[in-house]
């Protein structure tokens, strides 16, 4: 699925780029915008929508960071889901987290190294290329699941929320939404850019030999072309890294989403005191999401099986945020260009259509 991943480049940038523009122009998150412009119903549903699908992600997340930990340690990773929990509750409640996200920021970089070993590992660069150019597709369960995963891990709800958050929270000039477009734009192509190389590498180890991929440890002989016998030291880091930056953002995203929807005081400067529904969500979002890591259901399972699910939910805040953006009131009578209008619109249509298709798979033989 190299071809969809390339496309998935773009969507992306899109995406983030009109959550960017509503942020920048109208003061507002997502969330805000839709329940000025539409109403409480159809920001209840928007939320619920996120709400319920972070829970999941979170849970998968807060797996993947405990086992992480547990690669470093060799400590069964139950021991770690609650100290993971309790130690992101107390970097938000104690306004922390804001002062060390640039820090595991930086770390995720070495999710680079995938880079370095897909070269190491000697794939057939003609068969990459060729699957990259020449789009390949059929209407069977396995495939519409893996490109709904695709779909899912990237343009879940929770991202483009939150980019609209971190906006709307700076109130920038509305001569800087260009490059607030741009700066979302670079990123988001950065990090897809980076997700294609874990692919080629991954496939060209693991693949290679058709092995299973369910657990940390497993996922991580990818880096072994590179790293040899500290495959999975290097995986960890990167892994926990990951975990530690998503973990909070998620639990933050779900205190935005209902403290915004309710009309109630919400921001990571106040304190537990002042925005106390907020506050309590991200709790309850952290607590919920320790009870699902427990799961006995392995790391990488679980986060595939989750990335499906968001990928059948994302088309519903998708078109809503396309409404939104194009909404004269809304958008301080500056909606959205037609050409970002029309990519956005395309980028709904394609995971609503995907969506759909593995659902109507469910019921085929």
């Amino acid at each position: 699925m190299a071809w969809l991943v390339i496309l998935l480049l773009p969507m992306l940038a899109v995406v983030q780029a009109i959550a960017a523009s509503v942020a920048a122009v109208s003061q507002l998150s997502l969330q805000q915008a839709i329940a000025r412009s539409y109403g409480r119903a159809p920001a209840i549903i928007a939320g619920v929508a996120i709400v319920v699908i972070s829970l999941l992600t979170l849970g998968a997340d807060v797996q993947a960071g405990a086992e992480a930990l547990t690669l470093l340690s060799g400590v069964p990773f139950y021991y770690f889901v609650v100290p993971v929990v309790l130690a992101i509750g107390w970097l938000l409640a104690t306004k922390s987290y804001l002062k060390v996200e640039r820090l595991l920021a930086w770390l995720t970089l070495i999710f680079l190294c995938y880079v370095a070993s897909a070269v190491f590992a000697r794939p057939d660069w003609n068969a990459v290329l060729r699957a990259i150019v020449v789009p390949h597709f059929e209407f069977s369960r396995v495939y519409l699941t893996g490109a709904v995963a695709l779909l899912g891990t990237t343009l879940t709800s929770y991202v483009y929320f939150w980019e609209s958050i971190e906006v709307a929270e700076r109130r920038p000039a509305r001569s800087q939404t260009r490059a607030i477009q741009a700066d979302a734009v670079i990123g988001m192509l950065v990090a897809g850019s980076s997700f294609l190389f874990i692919l080629v590498a991954t496939a060209a180890t693991l693949g290679r030999q058709h092995l299973p991929v369910q657990t940390a440890a497993e996922a991580a002989a990818a880096l072994r072309p590179l790293a040899g016998v500290w495959d999975q030291t290097l995986f960890a880091i990167g892994l926990l890294a990951s975990a530690a930056i998503a973990i909070p953002v998620i639990a933050a995203t779900n205190g935005y989403v209902v403290a915004q929807t309710l009309g109630a005081r919400s921001g990571l400067t106040s304190t537990p005191r002042e925005a106390p529904l907020f506050y309590g969500v991200i709790f309850a979002t952290l607590a919920l999401g320790a009870a699902l890591a427990m799961l006995p259901i392995p790391t990488i399972s679980l986060l595939y099986w989750v990335s499906v699910a968001a990928g059948i939910a994302t088309p519903i805040t998708l078109a809503l945020t396309m409404l939104v953006a194009q909404n004269s009131a809304t958008m301080q009578g500056r909606p959205i260009s037609r050409l970002l209008a029309g990519a956005g619109w395309t980028v709904t249509t394609v995971v609503a259509l995907s969506s759909f298709g593995f659902i109507a798979s469910l019921f085929t033989v």
